[in-house]
């Protein structure tokens, strides 16, 4: 494992940062100015040994090293810490990280913010054998933040802005979300930090070498637009949203670096245009959403699908060819044993190798349970960071609703623990990729109920309603969602 080793992270320990702790959620008092900070860091995290990658394979080669980045927004009282990274999900390392931050910065898991690019060309998490790397890939994490905090510089200030990105499309009937949004937090007028996000799967250039995808060469050209300041990429709600070139997701290596030119280029214009100063107090909130599932299939279908499946093998993990039948060995174990089957999300807890389960062997302080999500306040902003590969339209919706009432926003997915798809109602409807996933990654004996989608924009309506209680137009936020 390579350790730190870029510029900005050179004088890591030669100070011993003041760490505040977090306090509790409070209404927000803009009208004092804040001695505002921000601090940045940054660091290979491309593996020295071979590691089985997302597609299920060794890699043959690298064509760019992996980096995981670190933004840190200090309002003099307390922190809020983002943390980017070029994989499909961090996993392992995310509890690690959560229990060491809170006890050792202060920072609880709210103001912790994991947010993965959601590159399919580096090391997958949910392998037993790439365990040992997610411990590592903490460490490392932990003390790019130290790194961060070491080097807060002020006065600071943060804007946002958005704009389209016309080269993505959706599937699964529904429209398509181009919306580019971006945090730029400023020292002196000069940038020192830009974090983007687009609905969509990167475009990858292979299946067998560790790279970044299109997001990562974006990253590139910003920060050769900016030097000195630190460019982060993160995914927004692109569960059923792809580039508009290649196959599903796969391109040549001319169309990944062109793709990347593109999205660099829309943020660029956003970032040199005009966009909104929300610089103010920092505030977070994390809750699980119980989401909905579906009545299991009758059992005389249930023994019809167990036919020739391998019923005494138990779950296996992937790249294992028989992971896709684990839900027909956790379906017919539930009958056989007259197990009560799950009705939301919460009745299960997921393990490091994504299989859902009714409890851990050895409980952990911070189970991995569906669906996570934190709303953190920044002034009159509201930065919403959602587990899993949230699909465009459940994002559009929020937005929308955020909009209606004047809130500056930005919305991302792929937050924390683990890519459980969370689909539409039309993608349950068809039964479509997106929607089998909980039972055929997941080891869900049961599917997705119809109203996911609309339990799932309420939920987060309701926690930034928590948020804004003094903001008057949010006091209907999402009431007329209700269906």
């Amino acid at each position: 494992m390579r350790r730190l080793s870029t510029l900005a992270v050179t004088c890591l320990f030669l100070a011993i940062p003041f760490f505040t702790r977090a306090m509790p959620v409070q209404a927000a008092d803009n009208s004092a100015p804040l001695p505002f900070t921000a601090g940045t860091a940054k660091a290979v995290i491309t593996p020295d040994e071979p590691l089985t990658l997302v597609m299920g394979g060794k890699p043959s080669g690298k064509d760019h090293d992996i980096y995981a980045r670190v933004l840190v927004l200090n309002d003099g009282r307390q922190r809020l810490v983002i943390v980017t990274y070029d994989l499909n999900c961090l996993d392992v390392a995310t509890p690690i990280l959560r229990k060491r931050c809170r006890d050792e910065l202060g920072i609880d898991a709210a103001h912790l913010i994991l947010l993965a690019t959601h590159n399919h060309a580096a090391p997958i998490q949910i392998v037993p054998e790439n365990f040992a790397y997610g411990r590592k890939l903490a460490d490392q994490i932990f003390g790019l933040i130290e790194a961060a905090i070491a080097g807060e510089q002020g006065p600071a200030q943060v804007s946002v802005g958005s704009g389209p990105g016309h080269f993505v499309q959706s599937v699964g009937h529904a429209p398509t979300d181009y919306e580019i949004q971006l945090l730029k937090v400023t020292v002196n007028d000069k940038p020192v930090a830009l974090l983007f996000n687009h609905p969509t799967h990167p475009l990858q250039s292979s299946q067998t070498r560790i790279d970044v995808g299109h997001p990562g060469y974006a990253i590139d050209d910003v920060e050769r637009a900016f030097p000195g300041a630190l460019a982060m990429y993160a995914d927004a709600c692109g569960g059923n949203q792809f580039p508009d070139r290649g196959v599903i997701m796969f391109g040549t290596k001319e169309q990944v670096r062109a793709l990347g030119g593109e999205l660099a280029t829309a943020v660029l214009k956003i970032a040199r245009g005009k966009m909104r100063d929300v610089t103010g107090e920092i505030q977070a909130k994390l809750e699980v959403i119980s989401l909905p599932l579906a009545d299991p299939i009758p059992l005389d279908e249930a023994r019809k699908l167990a036919e020739g499946v391998p019923m005494n093998i138990g779950y296996v993990p992937y790249p294992h060819p028989d992971r896709g039948t684990n839900w027909i060995r956790a379906l017919m174990n539930h009958y056989d044993e007259n197990i009560p089957f799950p009705k939301r999300t919460t009745d299960r807890v997921c393990t490091d190798d994504a299989f859902l389960i009714r409890e851990y062997e050895t409980p952990r302080e911070f189970p991995c349970k569906y669906e996570e999500v934190i709303v953190a306040r920044i002034g009159p902003m509201a930065f919403v960071a959602m587990q899993g590969e949230v699909c465009a339209p459940i994002g559009m919706r929020i937005k929308d609703q955020l909009r209606r009432v004047g809130l500056p926003m930005m919305v991302f997915a792929y937050m924390g623990e683990h890519n459980l798809y969370i689909p539409t109602r039309e993608l349950v409807r068809i039964d479509a990729y997106q929607a089998k996933v909980i039972r055929t990654q997941y080891a869900s004996p049961v599917g997705w109920a119809p109203e996911v989608e609309d339990e799932m924009v309420r939920g987060v309506l309701k926690l930034v309603r928590s948020m804004f209680e003094d903001v008057p137009a949010t006091k209907t936020l999402g009431l007329d969602e209700v269906r």
